[in-house]
């Protein structure tokens, strides 16, 4: 319980902290909120006419009076209104939502099925041509930039030979057809999966040769096992829960990356709308969406921590031996 109440109060923490520290930083940043809710008309507005505003939007008083009454809102579900889109915050993030879910998610499942095949046979093919040619097209390929590459592919495929769409999630007037939407989502998806592809790959790799270099593999060796028994039926599983752990810890990664690709192909997900919330000034959009990729970034880093220590028991003893002493004190 000590263990497990001490994650929680971490976590808790965590989100805390960053709900204050985003607070102050996006309302201490250059830049005039009252466009974002009032547009062209805010350069016309009389000195009276500014303050009667900000008292509107809940921007006249300091900075901390504002936060406490956010915090406590927050606490009852209301997160305020999107300054841009005049309606509430949690209705504008549920309209993208599901946009970044779908490129996300399946962008994740590809990298990992991708490199945990692509790391496979690498470490199967060890210096052979093969795994030379793979393993520097591969750290070229990691090393393009992702708005680079995503200009390229829409210059290609989008303006030169006009056979995929440089833009949007779908068609006007077909959100239900699954069909267009995958259309949409071919070279963000390519992207989202070259970029990160070869990074977990090169990790797997090293990690199945570390495995195969270990002492029981060469007494298997010398008893004459095969080397594909050895590979998947001993190596591989002892592998697994290393790469569920390098799963965990991919996910605010390939997260981060699906952002950047929203924003380069207008996709209309999470990542658009966290840039379009922070240009704007939307405070409140801005700091939900700050909240939720915090919590995930939180969540999975402490999910990552517990299959570490799951996988090697004295890193948890320590931690709880530690917390004991602490409590004794």
């Amino acid at each position: 319980m000590a263990y497990y109440g001490k994650k929680i109060l971490v976590f808790l923490l965590s989100v805390l902290v960053l709900s204050i520290v985003v607070f102050y930083v996006a309302r201490l940043a250059p830049g005039d909120p009252l466009v974002s809710y009032y547009g062209e008309r805010t350069e016309k507005m009389s000195p009276k006419e500014r303050e009667w505003a900000l008292k509107k939007l809940g921007l006249n008083e300091p900075i901390h009076v504002q936060y406490i009454k956010w915090l406590g809102q927050a606490f009852h579900g209301n997160f305020g209104i999107s300054f841009k889109y005049k309606q509430d915050v949690l209705k504008v993030i549920r309209g993208r939502i599901v946009n970044t879910l779908l490129l996300g998610g399946i962008g994740f499942l590809f990298i990992f099925a991708g490199s945990l095949l692509l790391g496979i046979f690498c470490a199967w093919k060890e210096d052979r041509w093969s795994d030379r040619i793979l393993c520097k097209i591969g750290t070229i390929s990691s090393c393009i930039p992702e708005f680079w590459l995503s200009i390229v592919l829409i210059l290609i495929f989008a303006v030169t030979i006009r056979i995929l769409p440089s833009s949007g999630a779908y068609s006007t007037g077909k959100a239900e057809d699954v069909g267009d939407r995958i259309w949409h989502l071919i070279m963000p998806l390519t992207i989202v999966t070259l970029e990160h592809l070869w990074y977990y790959a090169y990790m797997i790799r090293n990690k199945i040769l570390e495995e195969v270099r270990e002492d029981y593999v060469l007494l298997a060796k010398s008893k004459g096992v095969a080397k594909r028994e050895i590979l998947f039926k001993h190596c591989l599983r002892n592998v697994m829960p290393a790469y569920l752990s390098i799963m965990a810890i991919a996910v605010p990664h390939v997260l981060g990356g699906t952002y950047v690709v929203e924003s380069v192909f207008s996709y209309p997900g999470i990542g658009a709308l966290s840039y379009e919330s922070a240009r704007y000034h939307d405070y409140n959009l801005l700091m939900l969406l700050c909240i939720m990729s915090g919590i995930l970034v939180i969540f999975c880093n402490m999910l990552s921590q517990i299959i570490n220590e799951h996988i090697d028991p004295r890193m948890k003893a320590h931690e709880v031996t530690e917390i004991s002493e602490v409590t004794r004190l």
